[in-house]
C-alpha cells in the first residue's frame, strides 16, 4: 500500500505484520505488555474517537510530555489521523518553557507520563486561556487517567472516522517539534506528514542493504527529538519489533533481558559503553588482560580493505576469545548501532565494528525532518 500519511503505518502494519505478536511493547513492573498489529489499531482508533468526543478538531493542537512507551506511539497516530497536531515535549524543561509553548501553539489538552511530570507543568498551564484537560498514563490522584479517553472513545461512535483519516493529506502539518534554538524563546519547526515519511523512505532505503534483516529493537532517546522519532517510524515500516525503554538507568538489564538487534544511541552513549568495556578489561589479571588488550588493539586497527590475511586470521580468534564476551552484554543479538546527535570517534566505528557490531552515523537537523546524510552499509 501506498503510505502518504504517518498514520497510515498502522494499517501496513495490519496487513503485513498481522502475525507478529510484540510490533510493540512497553514494561509494567517486570512484565512486558505486547501489543499486535490489530490491538495497535484498536487502541488507536478507540483514541481518535475518544479525542473527537473531546471536541478535538482539525489543526488544534495536543500536547504530548510522555516517556518512552507504546503509549507515546497510539497517541501519535491518534492525534494525526483525526487531522489534529502533536507536539512533543521534552521532560526536563523550565516551566518558563512549557508556559510559552502551550500559549504560542494554543495547546487544547495535555498528556503526561506521571505525576512527577504533572507538577512540572502544573504552574505553566494555571490561567491558560486554552488547555482544558490534562491526562496522565500512569494513575496518579488529582490527574485523569488516558484511559478516560479511551473508554470515551469506545461508547462515542457518532463520528466517521474513514471520512475524518480520508481528508488528511500529505501536505498537512503533523507535528510541531519545539527546539531550544540558540537564543530566546523555543523555536516551533512544523513538519508535515510528507516532510517525514519522504525521510522515512530514505533512512528505510539504506537500512534495507544491511545483509542481516534485523527484527528487534529497544528504543530508549526521547521520542519527543525527532531522530529517534524517524527510527520509531522505520521501525514499524519495516515490522521490526519495538520494545520501549523510559530510562537509561535500565539499559544494560534491559538489553540482556530483549536481545535487541538495532537500537539508536548519542554518541556519549557509545563512549560510556566502551569506556566501561576498557574498564572491565583492566580489572582482568594476567593472561586474560593481555588478550583483552590484545583484542582491543587490533580493533582499533579494524579497516573494511587492504588488511592482510594475518590481521582477518587473528581477528578471528580475537572475536572467539573476547569480542563475543562483548556482544553478551549487548544481548547476544546486536547487530547495528545507530549514532547520530553529535560526532562520533571514527576510532570507536572502527573498534566495534571488528567486533562485528556496526555503526551506522547521520547527521541531520530537526527542520530536515531529520536525516541529511547517513553512512551506508556497504564498505
Amino acid at each position: 500500500m501506498k503510505i502518504t500519511r504517518i498514520f497510515d503505518l498502522i494499517e501496513q502494519a495490519r496487513q503485513k505484520y498481522a502475525d507478529k505478536e510484540d510490533l510493540l511493547a512497553g514494561k509494567s513492573g517486570d512484565t512486558w505488555k505486547k501489543y499486535s498489529a490489530k490491538q495497535y489499531t484498536d487502541i488507536v482508533n478507540n483514541l481518535s474517537y475518544g479525542l473527537l468526543a473531546l471536541g478535538v478538531k482539525r489543526n488544534d493542537k495536543i500536547a504530548t510530555v510522555i516517556l518512552n512507551s507504546p503509549e507515546w506511539s497510539f497517541f501519535d497516530m491518534a492525534i494525526t489521523q483525526i487531522g489534529a497536531v502533536m507536539l512533543p515535549i521534552y521532560p526536563t524543561i523550565s516551566e518558563a518553557n512549557y508556559k510559552y509553548i502551550f500559549d504560542e501553539a494554543q495547546v487544547k489538552f495535555v498528556v503526561v507520563s506521571n505525576r512527577e511530570i504533572y507538577y512540572n507543568i502544573k504552574k505553566a498551564i494555571t490561567g491558560s486561556s486554552s488547555i482544558e484537560g490534562v491526562f496522565s498514563i500512569e494513575k496518579a490522584k488529582g490527574i485523569k487517567p488516558w484511559t478516560e479517553i479511551l473508554e470515551k472513545g469506545k461508547t462515542n461512535r457518532n463520528y466517521d472516522l474513514e471520512k475524518i483519516k480520508s481528508e488528511v493529506k500529505s501536505d498537512d502539518i503533523a507535528t510541531i517539534i519545539y527546539t531550544s534554538g540558540t537564543t530566546g524563546n523555543p523555536k516551533g519547526v512544523m513538519l508535515s506528514h510528507g516532510n517525514i515519511l519522504s525521510n522515512l523512505e530514505s533512512v528505510y532505503e539504506v537500512l534495507s542493504k544491511n545483509p542481516y534483516k534485523v527484527t528487534r529493537s529497544i528504543s530508549f532517546l526521547p521520542l519527543c527529538h525527532v531522530y529517534e522519532r524517524i527510527l520509531n517510524y522505520m521501525y514499524q515500516f519495516a515490522g521490526i519489533s519495538i520494545y520501549y525503554i523510559d530510562s537509561i538507568e535500565k539499559l544494560g538489564e534491559i538489553m540482556r533481558e530483549v536481545h535487541p538487534e538495532i537500537f539508536g544511541a548519542v554518541p556519549r552513549v557509545i563512549e560510556k559503553t566502551y569506556d566501561k568495556i576498557v574498564n572491565k578489561g583492566r580489572d582482568l589479571k594476567g593472561v586474560k588482560k593481555q588478550l583483552f588488550f590484545w583484542a582491543l588493539n587490533l580493533a582499533h586497527e579494524f579497516e573494511f580493505e587492504g588488511k592482510s590475511w594475518f590481521y582477518d586470521f587473528q581477528l578471528g580468534i580475537a572475536d572467539k576469545l573476547i569480542f563475543s564476551k562483548w556482544r553478551e552484554a549487548f544481548g547476544g543479538k546486536l547487530d547495528t548501532i545507530v549514532a547520530g546527535g553529535a560526532s562520533l570517534n571514527p576510532r570507536l566505528t572502527r573498534t566495534f565494528r571488528a567486533a562485528k557490531i556496526k555503526i551506522q552515523e547521520g547527521y541531520g537537523l530537526t527542520e530536515t525532518s531529520p536525516v541529511i546524510a547517513v553512512s551506508r552499509f556497504e564498505p
